[in-house]
């Protein structure tokens, strides 16, 4: 760079350095909002291609890095990065119906999910018929004319209900309907839907994908082509992308997620496990419990173990529920989930607080609903935390 530039121009016009023959053996960071072009007939050709790196609407090496990490661990097509799991909820769900349009669900399902879906019938008529995701029968029995989605996830949110993916998933193609689930539970290692018949999976990367609870982030993986490129041309519409800071913080995390998955899943077991022989405790929604409803149904689709969340009732009700929450000690009071450190909140009041009281009785939840994210602590400290905060 001449150096007769005054330095106003050389302290932002800095040369890129040559990497010649090494390479990072990490993904690097591109925190940059566009791309130059040597030739401007190069940068006319890119700007027409939606994946090109022209600018970071369109795509950035980092989010696409992020993105065939993830098309490779879900077994897709392809994928898109979002700036949350909701905004990859909401761009999925806005491409694929139009008004008047129908969608089938399970009633057990995340809170934010529930009011998305409950917006789009108050202001484009899209009505939703809500399942109970125990027989493939109900989908034929709850299908329209104008049906479009099946919409389910692998492990719900909070009581861990197991849905048996292949059935359902069968049950939508013989209506001719998009299979949607959320993946964000059990990962892309403990089930990848897509070969068990979805269409499109989603996440919220901001859990145990990134796993540090420092990244605010979502996906959504295809098993077709042409629907990721329907769905990203609304992306760029919506502009609901992926931070290149937030994808190259996932990919980092993504790293240990083996590790970190096994943890958690231990971790909850034995948890659950020691807090269903508590007398304090009513009820433990946890499906590595024989007794949990879904169990034979998860020892055979998660037959790596079934992530590191759950819930109880605590017994007492709400009163009760809430100084548990308020003696523990070493877990702590938050929302969230997937990050190393053992969270808890109440449902009625957190996550699904757009829901009734019916709503919620139909799904499980009580006033005495405790959600558990078990973290990576030792299981001796968090045995020992949760006795005292129930123990009083």
């Amino acid at each position: 760079m001449p150096t007769t530039r005054h330095p106003e121009t050389r302290a932002i016009h800095v040369e890129v350095p040559d990497l010649e023959a090494a390479r990072p053996l990490n993904v690097p960071l591109y925190q940059t909002s566009n791309f130059g072009y040597d030739n401007p007939e190069e940068l006319a050709e890119a700007i027409r291609r939606p994946e090109s790196f022209a600018y970071l609407r369109n795509s950035n090496p980092t989010v696409r890095a992020l993105e065939n990490a993830i098309t490779s661990l879900e077994g897709a097509e392809a994928s898109m990065a979002t700036a949350s799991g909701m905004g990859a909820i909401h761009t999925v769900l806005h491409t694929v119906l139009s008004s008047g349009d129908h969608v089938i669900a399970q009633k057990h399902l995340y809170g934010g999910t529930f009011a998305l879906l409950k917006d789009l019938a108050a202001r484009f008529g899209i009505e939703t018929t809500y399942i109970d995701a125990q027989d493939p029968a109900e989908v034929a029995a709850a299908v329209r004319p104008t049906t479009k989605v099946l919409y389910l996830e692998t492990l719900s949110n909070p009581t861990a209900q197991v849905t048996d993916l292949p059935a359902f998933f069968a049950a939508g193609k013989e209506a001719g309907l998009t299979g949607i689930v959320d993946n964000t539970f059990a990962t892309p290692l403990g089930c990848r839907p897509i070969e068990l018949g979805a269409d499109v999976v989603v996440h919220s990367t901001t859990k145990f994908l990134s796993g540090h609870a420092d990244v605010l982030g979502g996906v959504a993986a295809f098993a077709d082509a042409g629907l990721h490129r329907e769905v990203w041309t609304r992306l760029l519409e919506t502009g609901a992308v992926a931070d290149p800071f937030a994808a190259w913080l996932t990919l980092r995390g993504m790293g240990t997620l083996g590790l970190r998955m096994t943890r958690h899943h231990e971790n909850a077991d034995a948890l659950a496990r020691f807090l269903s022989q508590h007398p304090g405790v009513e009820k433990v929604h946890w499906p590595g419990l024989a007794e949990h409803p879904g169990h034979e149904i998860a020892k055979r689709m998660l037959p790596h173990g079934y992530g590191g969340l759950f819930a109880i009732d605590v017994a007492g009700g709400r009163k009760e529920a809430l100084e548990f929450t308020r003696r523990l000690r070493l877990a702590d009071r938050a929302v969230s989930l997937g990050g190393h450190k053992t969270l808890v909140q109440q449902p009625a009041t957190s996550s699904h607080r757009s829901m009734d009281a019916d709503g919620l009785r139909a799904i499980g939840i009580t006033e005495g609903t405790v959600r558990i994210a078990v973290g990576l602590e030792h299981i001796d400290d968090l045995r020992a935390d949760f006795a005292q905060a129930l123990d009083g």
